[in-house]
């Protein structure tokens, strides 16, 4: 199943366009509909009209170091997925996004007080562990003092929602699991969501380290056969000890593939599924093909730019400020998007999509493209005029770190970006690293200025705390550009424990102004999902906002 984590994976391709001038690029005029904020495309079928056995494969974008999710180097998105693929995956969402308890591992969970606030899990006793042990309160209570942040032993990507327990224990018989929380959380079904073993989690050390390239412990109905580092693979097959209905595929293939070399894989029949997106050539080619389906959906899906003020030019507010000012985002939305059967707008927000509700548009004037607006602003920083502008003799200089895996179109973003910036007197390197050290040497270790990625799945809007959390010391949990303030972790702080949701909206949108004026990140656009699947696979696809249930994917009869 997709975990729904606002998990970072590599940008999509942006084409380049020249720029010239302090207005904004217009528009073109476009045809489409918006596309409803829960459709899905997934070719839904029962399951006896399905083959038994055969083979989903899927491309990555790179060998899995890392596969705890809640670790800071397990927030990868292949990684992310591949995991709830294996463990317990307790909340599962449907069209609208609304999370539901999965009886696989749940057979209920519910508040059953709100002074304090109680959560009461009801376990299905079927349910158990790959070394044979049940599911318990015992897992629970190790996850949560792993993540509650008291312990900085543990490396966690994110504290939020845990830091607001009281205790864990055991309810009225071994399937029952009591929480109770010192202040009320609106997402509590966020936490636990994937469950992990007590097993493998209960020291620091476990935690950190005995997840590295590989999965310990198991508790689903699919299990890992296969790491095969020379073929760059890693195959998951049914666990026959799986206690539900089993799946229906004899295996799933994980290959990791370079993102330009996606398209013709598939197309060479050696993947099962590609992103639609990569260039409107790549469109038509895949839309041409009599092998595949085009299934369209709306995935919880930005395109950001991310900025480093943990160092450099950057940790000045008016030198952010002022990249803001100077990226037309819109120029990049039209080219990016063209040819495809979306509108192409910048998008406004960092907690809500354009097609949800609570979206508005808080960008203001930093989300304006406003050459001359940043020219100032860099001299008002001391940044004397020039190409590149100097400070104290020293250049204007900033690097924009991008995986050497990009396709021609991240490129072609980066050398856009690299004109504009140009613009306004920044001299902008574009740095190539290694694929596999991009986020875990990079981005996770705020080695860049400019970094582009996805922020995906923000069905709990709580879990994008830990992307503007206060760094603690080496920690910056998600906050990799280290930009944050006491008033933006306190709105943060109230709207989580707001169950008002009407309430609750207003404090991230009040939340989502300070995100932009603090110069923390440029949301770009809301990519499309537009997936190129093969003709017959069933119950997958274009998922939207709703989990995927590989239990039930497979080949049409």
């Amino acid at each position: 199943m997709r975990v729904k984590l606002p998990v970072v994976v590599a940008a999509l391709a942006l084409a380049v366009s020249a720029c010239s001038g302090g207005q904004s690029s217009p528009a073109p005029a476009s045809s489409a509909a918006p596309i409803a904020a829960d459709a899905t495309d997934i070719n839904p079928q029962p399951l006896d009209k399905l083959k038994d056995g055969g083979s989903l494969r899927m491309s990555i974008e790179q060998w899995i170091t890392q596969y705890n999710s809640n670790q800071v180097d397990g927030m990868q998105g292949d990684a992310q997925a591949i995991t709830a693929l294996v463990e317990p995956t307790l909340f599962v969402s449907d069209a609208k996004g609304v999370p539901h308890p999965n009886p696989d591992y749940l057979v209920s969970a519910e508040v059953t007080s709100t002074s304090p606030q109680v959560v009461t899990y009801k376990l299905n006793p079927k349910a158990k562990w790959s070394d044979g042990k049940p599911l318990s309160y015992k897992d629970f209570e190790a996850q949560w003092k792993a993540l509650n942040g008291e312990d900085e032993h543990y490396l966690v990507a994110s504290t939020a929602g845990y830091e607001l327990i009281g205790k864990v224990e055991q309810g009225a018989d071994a399937t029952e699991v009591k929480v109770t929380f010192d202040e009320p959380f609106a997402d509590w079904q966020s936490l636990f969501r994937v469950l992990f073993p007590a097993a493998e989690y209960d020291t620091p050390e476990k935690f950190n380290k005995h997840w590295i390239e590989k999965v310990p412990i198991t508790g689903g109905a699919w299990k890992i056969g296969d790491y095969d580092k020379t073929a760059q693979t890693i195959t998951a097959v049914p666990d026959p000890n799986w206690w539900g209905t089993p799946p229906k595929l004899d295996s799933i293939v994980f290959r990791v593939l370079d993102p330009a070399a996606q398209v013709d894989a598939y197309l060479n029949k050696e993947i099962d599924f590609v992103s639609a997106l990569r260039t409107t050539d790549a469109y038509e080619r895949l839309k041409k093909d009599p092998t595949t389906d085009i299934r369209v959906g709306a995935r919880w899906d930005e395109v950001i730019i991310l900025l480093n003020g943990g160092r450099g030019p950057l940790a000045d507010q008016k030198v952010r400020n002022a990249v803001e000012k100077a990226i037309d985002r819109q120029a990049i939305a039209t080219v990016t998007l063209k040819g495809l059967p979306v509108d192409p707008k910048p998008v406004g927000n960092h907690f809500f999509m354009p097609n949800q509700e609570g979206y508005q548009d808080n960008s203001g004037e930093w989300g304006k493209y406003d050459v001359e607006g940043a020219k100032k602003l860099l001299t008002e920083a001391g940044w004397a005029e020039g190409n590149p502008r100097t400070k104290d003799g020293e250049p204007l200089k900033l690097s924009y770190v991008m995986s050497a895996d990009s396709t021609q179109q991240q490129v072609d973003q980066a050398t856009l970006v690299q004109q504009m910036l140009g613009q306004v007197g920044i001299q902008l390197t574009i740095d190539k690293v290694p694929g596999n050290d991009f986020f875990e040497k990079y981005v996770n270790r705020g080695n860049f200025d400019l970094v582009s990625f996805r922020n995906v799945d923000l069905i709990y809007l709580s879990e994008a705390y830990s992307q503007y959390q206060q760094p603690e010391g080496d920690n910056v949990f998600q906050n990799f550009g280290r930009v944050s303030s006491p008033e933006l972790v306190d709105l943060l702080k109230k709207a989580q424990v707001t169950t008002d949701r009407a309430e609750a909206i207003k404090l991230y949108n009040q939340a989502d102004a300070l995100v932009w004026s603090l110069g923390h990140t440029i949301a770009l656009y809301q990519r499309p999902q537009i997936i190129a699947v093969r003709h017959g696979l069933a119950n997958f696809g274009a998922g939207g906002l709703a989990s995927d249930d590989f239990n039930k994917v497979g080949w049409m009869k």
